[in-house]
């Protein structure tokens, strides 16, 4: 009953740049954070943020998990007391992130990417994202008993962020979610060499794997050396079980928010802050402007909306509207459960459509939800939200927005939503022609610090522009004090055709038969990236 955008993008793949971008609805050059290194009020501008909005607009905040960026892009307080109504939470298990916990040779504990685990064996006999779900749902059995209870005053509205940190590095997950995936069915990608006429500036050398004791045992060459195909085979495996893992996760929370009495008038939207590499281009991780890195998972559900599309397509009565209104909307199912017990395989796959993944879209898409194939960026969140909850849009930045706290360099994508007949919006003025990512590099040759340099560090800035059929990247040489890219000084360009080429195999930037094109390209995203 949500609809899947297919095509949804963020704007720097890595997670501090990408929330406070999404978190403000600014462009990572605005933020002036390209790692996690600096606290935006104080670098960039004093920018309201998505959740002060609606606070300030009556909602009580609640921040339950990874969020903000913990650390010195949120000030290290979640950016307090500007965002949230109350002391945001963050699971005590956490501090086990990079503890040696995950079973080796000769029964000692090591530090891994791959990392299947007893829970009952770990710190605290829990694991980070289950501690933020019994805290989400708390903070909504509390709600539900504010509510209902006559003593009180009306409560107002509230919005409640839930961030999960899994499938983040490393890989650590419980272990009974690997019988999902048995080791023998998991493809390896398909693309996983190094592609045809890639630019090294573009390539990232996935230092955060690198530094795991099960890959450091492998002896993989720096920076190109591949990783074994049967250890891509296993770390492909956890990744899978570490999303339905998380599948699970979302599965408790929805539950919770129908029998607490919220699933009828609460907006839900599930997205991820970046893609992530697993082999593709024998690369891994995410430190790229490659489409694994950059598209990400995005679904929304408004109930009003679901609810009268459902009466008006498959019902034509307000009656037997009431009747599927008295029907589960998000009861729990437990994917572990096999097929021969009362879950069928169908049930397994429907919990899995949570995700977003696209191994799932299309039979998600068969459920009951939507698709949507539009181009949408995560800056349009932002506003996106407001106009489904009916508070003030934020205006579009101008040039030059340092100086105003409030205004979006995205755009509401709620039309799109409200509008079931795709045909409608095909030539609509909304609709985007194009949407932008960015990513930073010290050198054009991959260094220890390619993935994640530091703002001083950085020398060269890749500005990505992904259109319908296509995606054309430039790197150019990047003005660390003025925080700007110098356009005349062009390190590497791709081009990629993407109804021929979707895995990004055959960079066609080069090919003297494209050269026009490329021109256009160039000035397009030239144009797009100086106006924001």
């Amino acid at each position: 009953m949500g609809i899947k955008f297919s095509n949804a993008y963020a704007q720097q793949a890595l997670c501090g740049p990408s929330r406070v971008s999404f978190l403000t609805s600014r462009r990572p050059d605005t933020t002036r954070l390209y790692d996690v290194h600096s606290y935006w009020r104080h670098a960039a501008g004093n920018f309201t943020t998505l959740p002060q909005h609606f606070k300030e607009h009556g909602y009580h905040t609640a921040s339950v998990g990874k969020v903000f960026h913990p650390g010195k892009s949120s000030n290290f307080n979640d950016d307090q007391p500007y965002s949230w109504s109350e002391k945001p939470y963050h699971p005590s298990t956490q501090a086990y992130k990079n503890s040696k916990v995950c079973a080796g040779p000769g029964g000692r504990k090591y530090s891994n990417i791959v990392c299947p685990v007893n829970v009952t064996q770990q710190p605290e006999a829990t694991l980070p994202d289950m501690q933020s779900t019994r805290q989400a749902m708390q903070f909504l059995r509390d709600r539900a008993r504010l509510e209902s209870s006559p003593s009180t005053a009306p409560t107002a509205p509230f919005f409640l962020a839930v961030g999960y940190h899994k499938p983040h590095v490393p890989l650590k997950y419980p272990e009974q979610f690997l019988d999902l995936y048995p080791l023998s069915t998991v493809p390896l990608a398909s693309n996983r060499h190094y592609p045809e006429h890639m630019p090294l500036v573009a390539w990232n050398p996935w230092t955060d794997l690198r530094d795991r004791d099960d890959v450091k045992e492998l002896n993989v060459s720096f920076p190109f050396g591949p990783l074994p195909d049967d250890y891509q085979r296993l770390v492909r495996q956890s990744y899978y079980a570490a999303i339905s893992y998380m599948d699970d996760q979302i599965g408790h929370l929805l539950s919770s928010l129908e029998t607490q009495g919220f699933a009828n008038n609460t907006i839900i939207i599930l997205f991820g802050d970046h893609g992530w590499a697993l082999g593709e281009h024998q690369e891994w991780s995410k430190y790229s402007n490659f489409e694994v890195a950059t598209n990400v998972p995005l679904i929304v559900y408004v109930p009003i909306i679901a609810w009268s599309r459902f009466a008006r397509n498959r019902l034509q009565s307000v009656e037997k509207t009431k009747l599927l209104l008295e029907r589960s909307l998000f009861p729990y199912i437990n994917p572990l459960l096999p097929p021969h017990h009362s879950m069928t395989s169908g049930a397994r796959r429907e919990s899995e459509c949570a995700s977003g993944s696209d191994r799932v879209t299309a039979r998600c898409v068969r459920k009951g939800g939507r698709q949507s194939n539009v181009l949408v960026e995560l800056v349009d969140i932002f506003p996106t939200l407001c106009d489904l909850a009916g508070i003030p849009r934020p205006p579009t930045c101008p040039t030059n927005s340092s100086a105003i706290r409030l205004c979006t360099e995205g755009r509401s994508f709620a039309l799109v939503i409200r509008n079931s007949d795709s045909r409608l919006l095909k030539n609509h003025t909304w609709v985007k022609s194009a949407v932008f990512s960015q990513y930073p590099r010290p050198s054009n040759f991959p260094v220890a610090t390619s993935d994640q340099p530091r703002l001083r560090e950085i020398a060269v800035m890749g500005y990505s522009m992904r259109c319908t059929h296509h995606r054309y990247t430039e790197w150019i040489g990047f003005d660390k004090n003025m925080f700007r890219g110098i356009w005349s000084d062009v390190r590497a360009r791709e081009l990629y055709f993407l109804d021929k080429d979707p895995g990004e195999n055959h960079n066609q930037a080069y090919n003297k038969s494209h050269a026009t094109f490329v021109a256009k390209l160039a000035k397009q995203l030239r144009y797009q990236m100086e106006l924001s």
